[in-house]
C-alpha cells in the first residue's frame, strides 16, 4: 500500500519545507486560507507517496486529517475552543459584555487607555497562550470597538501577548514544554537563566506599549487604524465574524457586571486547577512541578466545562437569560468558532504532512554542519533558523523540540554561558516565527479572539514581528560577543525605541497622504 511509506524519497530534505512554504505563500498573496492551507496539505501528500495518486489520498485523509482528529489533545484543544464560543455567546446574550462595555467606556477614555487596558490584561493572563487569546478578546473587544480600535490592531495586541508572554513567565504551560525539552540539565533552572535573554520576547512586550504610547502605526496596521478611526473596524470585506456576537437587539438579558466577570474569573481559575490537577499537584508535587507535568489540553478543558456550568447556572439562578436561550447558545457558539476550529485542524494536518517528510530531520542536520567556526555568531544563526521554522511549520513547541537538543549538546560542555545565550535563541526565535506565522495555532486563536480577519491580522502584524525580529537578531550578535544580558537587552531596547522613533518622524512629513481604503 503507498500508504505504508516509511521511507519517502524527499525525506530529511529542503522539500519537506515546501508544503508550508507554499500554503503560507498562498495565504498572503490570496487573501484565502482556507484553500491555500488545503493545496500545501495536497503537495505534502504528493511528495510523500512519490507522485502516487492513490498514495496521496490515503496519506492526506488517513494519515492526515484523520490522525489529527483523533489525537487527545487537539481534540481537547477543539472542544476548548468550542465551549469557550458558547460561554462567550451566553455572556453576550445575557448583556455582560455590554454592561462591562458600558462600565470601562465610563472609565477608559481614549484609544491609548482601551490599548493599555488590553496590554496589561494580556500580560496578567500568562498561565497559556491559547487561553490568553480567547479571554482578552472576549473581554475588551466591547471596550476597543467603542474607542474605534481596529480588529486587526486587537488582533495584534492578543498575539503579541500570548506566546512572547507565556515564554518569559516561568509559571506556564510554556515554560513546562521548555524544561521537558532539556535533558541531563536543570531545564527549570536554565529557563529562569534564559529569560534575560529572550530579547524578541521582551522586546515584542515593549513595542506594544511603545506603539500606543507614542501613537505610531505603520505598514498595513496604519490603513486599517485610520479606517477604523472613520468607522470601519475591518477595512476589509471578509469579515467571518461580523455577525458572531449577536446584534444589540440579540442582547436581551438584564446582564451586570457580575454576569462577565464572574464566568471570566471562573475560567480563569479552573484552568489553571485543572492544569495543576492534570499535573498532580493534589498528589504532592509542588506547583512548578505540577505546571511541568501538566496536560494544557485536558486543564483547559476541564476549565472551559468549568465556566460553562457556572455561567449557565448564574444566568438561571439569577434569571438573566431563559434556559431556552442559553441552549440556543450551544450551536450558535459553535458556529462562531468554526472559522478557527477549521483552520486549526488544516494547520495542524499541513504539520503532520511536514514532518512525514523529515523536516526536523533537514533542520537537525543543517544546524549541525552550521556549528563549527561561528562560535560567537551561533546565537544570531540560532535564532533565524529557530524563527524561519517555526514560520514554516507554525509550531514553536516543535522547533523547540528539535533544536532544543541540539544547542544543549553542542554547548553544555564546551560553553555553559553560550548555553543559555544559544538557548534563549532558540526560544526567541521559535516565538517569533510562530507569531509571524499563518498556521501558528496562536496566530489563528488571535484572529478568532479579536474577531478579526485572519489574513488581516498576518498581514498587518508582520512589519511589527519583523522590526522586533531585525533587533533582537542583532542583540544576538552583540550577546555573542558580550555575553552580558545587563549590557545587551538595555542597548537592544534603546534600539528598538529609537528605530519607532525614526519610524513616527518619518510619518510625520507624509501624514494624511495614506488612502483610507
Amino acid at each position: 500500500m503507498a500508504s505504508e511509506i516509511t521511507n519517502p524519497v524527499y525525506f530529511g530534505t529542503f522539500l519537506a519545507l515546501v508544503p508550508p512554504i507554499v500554503a503560507i505563500a498562498l495565504a498572503l498573496i490570496t487573501k484565502e486560507v482556507y484553500s491555500s492551507l488545503l493545496i500545501g496539505i495536497v503537495i505534502g501528500g504528493i511528495l510523500f507517496s512519490g507522485f502516487s495518486f492513490e498514495g496521496t489520498v490515503l496519506h492526506v485523509f488517513r494519515d492526515g486529517f484523520l490522525v489529527v482528529l483523533s489525537d487527545p489533545w487537539n481534540v481537547g484543544i477543539l472542544i476548548f475552543l468550542a465551549v469557550l464560543g458558547m460561554v462567550v455567546v451566553m455572556m453576550n446574550r445575557a448583556g455582560g459584555s455590554r454592561a462591562f462595555g458600558a462600565w470601562a467606556g465610563a472609565r477608559i477614555k481614549t484609544r491609548v487607555g482601551a490599548q493599555l487596558a488590553t496590554v496589561c490584561l494580556g500580560l496578567l493572563i500568562f498561565i497559556d497562550d491559547y487561553f490568553n487569546c480567547l479571554t482578552v478578546g472576549s473581554i475588551m473587544r466591547p471596550v476597543t470597538d467603542t474607542h474605534r480600535i481596529s480588529r486587526a490592531k486587537l488582533a495584534y495586541l492578543i498575539d503579541a501577548t500570548a506566546a512572547p508572554v507565556c515564554i518569559i513567565a516561568p509559571v506556564s504551560s510554556w515554560a513546562a514544554a521548555v524544561t521537558g525539552f532539556v535533558e541531563g540539565e536543570d531545564g527549570f533552572l536554565i529557563f529562569l537563566r534564559a529569560i534575560p535573554f529572550n530579547f524578541y520576547a521582551i522586546l515584542t512586550v515593549v513595542m506594544m506599549f511603545a506603539l500606543v504610547l507614542l501613537r505610531v502605526d505603520y505598514g498595513p496596521m496604519r490603513v486599517h487604524e485610520r479606517n477604523a478611526a472613520a468607522g470601519d473596524l475591518y477595512t476589509t470585506e471578509a469579515r467571518p465574524y461580523a455577525h458572531a456576537e449577536g446584534s444589540p437587539s440579540e442582547q436581551e438579558g438584564r446582564g451586570t457586571m457580575l454576569d462577565l466577570v464572574l464566568p471570566i474569573l471562573v475560567l480563569i481559575a479552573g484552568c489553571i486547577t485543572g492544569m495543576l490537577y492534570t499535573g498532580g499537584f493534589f498528589e504532592g508535587k509542588t506547583v512548578a512541578e505540577a505546571f511541568a507535568a501538566s496536560d494544557a489540553s485536558v486543564g483547559l478543558l476541564l476549565g472551559s466545562a468549568a465556566g460553562f456550568a457556572v455561567t449557565l447556572i448564574l444566568y438561571l439562578v439569577r434569571r438573566v437569560l431563559p434556559f431556552a436561550r442559553c441552549m440556543e447558545c450551544i450551536p450558535e457558539g459553535l458556529k462562531a468558532m468554526a472559522p478557527a476550529i477549521l483552520i486549526l485542524t488544516f494547520a495542524w494536518t499541513l504539520k503532520e504532512m511536514t514532518g512525514s517528510l523529515g523536516a526536523d530531520v533537514f533542520v537537525a542536520g543543517a544546524m549541525e554542519k552550521s556549528a563549527a567556526g561561528f562560535a560567537n555568531f551561533l546565537p544570531a544563526i540560532i535564532f533565524v533558523v529557530a524563527a524561519l521554522l517555526a514560520f514554516a511549520t507554525g509550531t514553536s513547541w516543535g522547533t523547540f523540540g528539535i533544536l532544543i537538543p541540539i544547542v544543549v549538546a553542542v554547548f553544555e560542555k564546551n560553553d555553559p554561558v553560550l548555553m543559555i545565550i544559544g538557548m534563549s535563541a532558540c526560544l526567541a526565535g521559535a516565538v517569533c516565527g510562530d507569531h509571524c506565522s499563518p498556521i501558528s495555532d496562536t496566530t489563528i486563536m488571535a484572529s478568532a479572539g479579536a474577531q478579526c480577519d485572519h489574513v488581516s491580522h498576518v498581514t498587518t502584524q508582520l512589519p511589527y514581528a519583523l522590526t522586533a525580529a531585525a533587533v533582537s537578531c542583532a542583540g544576538f550578535v552583540l550577546a555573542g560577543f558580550v555575553r552580558s544580558a545587563a549590557v545587551c537587552l538595555p542597548v537592544t531596547i534603546a534600539a528598538l525605541i529609537g528605530v519607532l522613533l525614526l519610524i513616527r518622524r518619518r510619518q510625520a512629513g507624509r501624514r494624511g497622504q495614506i488612502s483610507l481604503k
